[in-house]
């Protein structure tokens, strides 16, 4: 693969990091603001509205999607430097330019695997980001990371579906603008393959029997800015089978085709969190004192920002020969890598972070500084979109299958 960025990546590079240094970074502390004085605090801050507004103008909106009917066109390889800049924000960026989890996932199902009345009804939109979607898998009875073990029943009565489950961390669930959900559940919890019991439904948030029971917190936040993480109660919801994406028992395949890029892109902005949590040590390691030197003379400190910067370089190159393969030979061709880059990238960025934590002390901890959520949202990701060990099961068994 080539190394270097071809013009069109850098183009939109340079973009996005000015219209990172112009508004994102300044509102940072303007959403804070805001956000405390709403009513309720799943509401929208304005200043995330303009940014959306500023970055539409820009023409720096939907540049996940490879689709140039609906995104920006862009290969894998071209949007992951540009998934890297919003990472160093990752509760503004993602969302200002209309590529935030769970949203650009749903959006890639429906592109996908949607006919086109799904498509106009709940694409459109989505594209448009005038409203929030959600995807209900996670279940808090059964080990969802064994995606089959999935409970929820989704029942055919006549032209209608009947959903009837108990659903957590559903990301994105507690935000008034959340519109729909995709909800995974089994249509023939008999059939022999157990990969094909499954089926994904479109389910709107304001179907009856459809209930948010509460928000969920991640080491005692709550994300505000991507919707929360809410528990939602499917009881007895009924949808017309029109809402079926797809066809009955593709729901597993559908998932593993959803999670591919969605695995990926939170590699490319784990490491744009690597990057800002390395410039927090930089900044304040030259500004700080103790023991009669400045941090930045500390041996110990040379050794952890020397380590970040030599394990960013490192994750970055396994993550765009990924993203290359992924463009060249598909996601399939691509498995063992996507695996690889699930398994290393949180666990060392989260490594990084610490380190900066501990640098900044006290206020590592605190919300005068961004690292506390940053290590939130990237220790999360050990668990979310598979466990490590699910990938590190599989990735084995790969490997030991070449020599049998």
């Amino acid at each position: 693969m080539d190394f270097a960025y071809d013009a069109r990546t850098e183009e939109l590079r340079a973009r996005l990091l000015a219209f990172m240094d112009e508004y994102v970074y300044p509102a940072e502390q303007v959403a804070h603001e805001q956000r405390a004085r709403l009513a309720s605090p799943w509401e929208t801050p304005r200043v995330v509205e303009d940014l959306k507004a500023e970055a539409r103008r820009q023409g720096l909106w939907n540049l996940f999607l490879p689709d140039a009917e609906h995104g920006a066109g862009l290969t894998n390889l071209q949007y992951a430097p540009l998934a890297e800049i919003t990472g160093r924000s990752p509760q503004l960026a993602p969302t200002a330019t209309n590529c935030a989890a769970p949203d650009t996932g749903n959006m890639e199902v429906l592109a996908q695997f949607g006919d086109e009345a799904q498509k106009k009804q709940w694409l459109q939109p989505l594209l448009a980001g005038e409203i929030r979607s959600a995807f209900a898998m996670t279940e808090p009875d059964v080990a969802s990371s064994d995606a089959t073990n999935i409970t929820t029943h989704i029942e055919r009565d006549g032209d209608e579906y009947v959903v009837t489950g108990r659903k957590w961390y559903i990301s994105g669930a507690m935000n008034p603008d959340c519109g729909i959900f995709i909800v995974m559940g089994k249509t023939d919890p008999d059939s022999e393959d157990i990969r094909r019991q499954q089926s994904m439904v479109l389910v709107p948030r304001d179907t009856p029997g459809v209930t948010v029971d509460r928000a969920m917190q991640v080491f005692g936040y709550e994300d505000h800015y991507h919707g929360g993480h809410a528990e939602v109660t499917f009881d007895h919801a009924r949808v017309p089978v029109t809402n079926l994406i797809g066809e009955e028992g593709g729901g597993f395949a559908i998932a593993q085709a959803r999670l591919g890029p969605g695995r990926i892109h939170h590699c490319m902005r784990l490491i744009g969190m690597a990057e800002r949590a390395i410039e927090l040590m930089c900044r304040r390691a030259v500004s700080r004192e103790a023991f009669g030197k400045a941090l930045a003379q500390q041996g110990v400190v040379h050794n952890w920002i020397a380590d970040a910067r030599v394990t960013v370089e490192q994750l970055r190159l396994l993550v765009l020969k990924t993203a290359w393969l992924m463009d060249t030979v598909g996601n399939r061709g691509a498995h063992t890598e996507i695996q690889a880059i699930k398994i290393a990238t949180p666990r060392a960025v989260v490594d990084i972070i610490d380190r900066a934590i501990q640098l900044h002390g006290a206020g590592g901890v605190s919300q005068d500084f961004p690292l506390a959520e940053l290590y939130a949202g990237a220790r999360t990701l050990m668990i979310a979109d598979g466990p490590d060990e699910v990938h590190q099961r599989s990735l084995a068994r790969r490997e030991i299958k070449k020599y049998l």
